[in-house]
């Protein structure tokens, strides 16, 4: 009976020792699956971060290109005869129309070209 004893208890702990080495590798799968996950999803959550602020940055550059459009006066036009005088006095009324030039800068311009 010792021995059968003996290889009993070296059978058992074989078995224990096994199911503790397979028990260890799972929960370190799992870790492991956990961590890879959130890694990923922080990476994902800077990818979108990084996407609000190009746009943020694409939407400003876009605006201060139309308002450099809009604050840059036209061109005064130099005097000539009657009917380049008409379309220039046309192409001023268009511009204050649109809301380009204000009234006092459409007055002014006016005022240049009767003069």
């Amino acid at each position: 009976m010792g021995r059968g004893g003996l290889l009993r208890a070296a059978a058992t702990t074989a078995v224990v020792a096994g199911t503790a080495t397979a028990v260890s590798g799972g929960i370190r799968g799992r870790q492991d699956a956990k961590a890879q996950q959130a890694a990923e999803a922080e990476a994902y959550e800077q990818q979108q971060q990084q996407a609000q602020i190009d746009a943020a940055a694409q939407q400003a550059a876009a605006q201060q290109a139309a308002y450099a459009q809009q604050a840059a006066p036209p061109a005064p036009a130099a005097p000539a005869g009657g009917d380049d005088m008409m379309a220039q006095l046309q192409q001023l009324a268009s511009l204050h129309s649109q809301g380009i030039l204000s009234d006092d800068e459409f007055s002014a311009a006016k005022a240049k070209l009767l003069t």
